[in-house]
């Protein structure tokens, strides 16, 4: 048997480390090639690495949590090639993780006969004091299987905390993905549930009367524990990233509002093209483009800090970043050559980077490099939220609700399309009245979104 060391490759430009987020073998496993091993977390992306070859794993180097660096060895296997000299693995393929898209199809349950049913049976003869409807999820859990279930990360994460098989979790995500409130149901419904409390017997003496307490104390077993929960992952990543921004960026910020009904308008007339093209038209095209259009105006802020050289590194490229949600937590997609895309290639571009992201399948080319940051709070509104810069970008705007409130038009009281807009610059690079300025550029084009369409190169 011949000794193999496996390396953590290289895979991506720039990424010095990784994260390890699961690993999916243990000590004593046999592997075949390419056969998943473990997720990693980069700055880039979490990615699925597979086995170089077939062999017996005997030892993995790192724990979940831990940071490898590029070129630490990962795991060791036993192969049955002659011992020889090993040169340097060539990187394998590092795929993201395994989750579902909308044309993908979940994994068939397994038949509910044999072995399966009598478990179902015994099961419900077992926990008499269970309600129907318990009942019949632990029984759905029982008979359902999937041997490779679809699940992000994070949904990964709370299943290995709460000690629940994904394998045996019907997932109700979309193609057949498990969410966590699915992981959630599964470890609620197959609980044993609470013995009830036995009857209380007479006693043949009389109890003795309490003696009275001025302060009585509660007892030990009513109080809860502290929960501790490790950060990890994507949240390890924004809590690092979060702090170097706050501590390094000397944040200022502006807000204001705009009245949007000119947008509102243009937004409703260009929305049957929109649905003919198969696009789902929002308003953060139209923001996008107002950006850019000002960026243009405004270089300094189409840029980055290189603080290593001292240098303002001025972008030529439009390349936005979008802050989407997921399970993990906030990450930033980028929409690239924005400048040169058109309202609706927007819109299927942020609709395709933000699904991936939450879907846990960004691509490396889609993350990272962006210029200038838009982050939002959709429906939730707030009067405003100064965001945090992405850094090293030297400002960001966050987009608030949209509502309708009376404004002046001339001399008329009318109802308006009113959105509040909240500006985070860093102050090192950026003057106050040029942020203001900048600010003040993005709103009149929302105001005035014709202009978006005559100046548009």
């Amino acid at each position: 048997m011949a000794k193999f060391e496996f390396k953590l490759p290289d895979i991506g430009e720039g990424v010095a480390e990784g994260e390890i987020v699961n690993w999916l073998v243990q000590a004593g496993d046999d592997v075949v090639e390419n056969q998943e091993m473990v997720e990693v977390m980069t700055d880039k992306a979490t990615v699925t690495i597979g086995a170089p070859k077939s062999g017996k794993v005997t030892e993995l180097r790192f724990k979940v949590g831990d940071t490898v660096p590029v070129g630490g060895v990962l795991i060791v296997f036993e192969t049955s090639a002659a011992a020889e000299p090993q040169p340097p693995p060539a990187p394998p393929v590092a795929t993201p993780i395994a989750t579902p898209t909308p044309d993908a199809t979940p994994a068939a349950p397994a038949k509910s006969d044999g072995p399966v049913a009598s478990a179902v049976g015994d099961i419900r003869e077992s926990l008499p004091g269970m309600s129907a409807s318990t009942s019949a999820s632990v029984a759905r859990s029982a008979e359902y299987f999937a041997d490779r279930p679809l699940a992000a990360p994070a949904t990964r994460k709370l299943a290995r905390e709460l000690g629940v098989d994904l394998r045996r979790v019907e997932p109700s995500g979309s193609a057949g993905r498990v969410t966590k409130e699915d992981v959630e149901r599964m470890a609620d419904g197959a609980s044993e549930p609470a013995a009830a409390p036995a009857a209380a017997e007479p006693s043949e003496e009389p109890a003795a009367k309490p003696t009275p307490s001025t302060s009585p104390s509660p007892s030990p077993s009513r109080q809860a524990a502290d929960e501790r929960q490790p950060i990890r992952g994507l949240r390890k990543r924004i809590f690092e990233n979060m702090a170097r921004s706050k501590h390094t960026a000397a944040h200022f910020h502006y807000i204001d509002e705009v009245d949007v009904a000119a947008i509102v308008g243009l937004r409703d007339r260009a929305r049957p093209y929109a649905e003919k093209a198969g696009v789902k038209l929002t308003f953060l095209p139209f923001i996008v483009k107002a950006v850019v259009a000002a960026l243009k105006r405004h270089p300094r802020l189409n840029a980055h800090v290189d603080e290593a050289a001292m240098e303002l590194v001025l972008r030529k490229t439009y390349d936005i970043g979008i802050a989407t949600s997921t399970d993990g937590g906030l990450m930033v997609p980028v929409v690239r050559g924005c400048d040169r895309l058109s309202i609706l290639e927007i819109a299927s571009e942020i609709d395709r980077v933000a699904r991936a992201a939450r879907d846990g399948k960004s691509q490396k080319e889609d993350l990272g490099g962006s210029s200038f940051t838009i982050t939002s709070l959709g429906k939730l509104g707030g009067l405003f939220a100064p965001p945090i810069i992405n850094y090293p970008e030297v400002g960001i705007v966050g987009i608030h609700a949209i509502k309708k409130k009376p404004v002046v038009r001339g001399d008329q009281i009318v109802i308006g399309e009113i959105m509040n807009l909240s500006f985070s610059f860093d102050h090192r690079i950026i003057d106050g009245d040029v942020g203001a300025n900048f600010a003040q550029e993005i709103i009149s084009y929302l105001q005035e979104p014709d202009r978006l369409v005559v100046e548009m190169a």
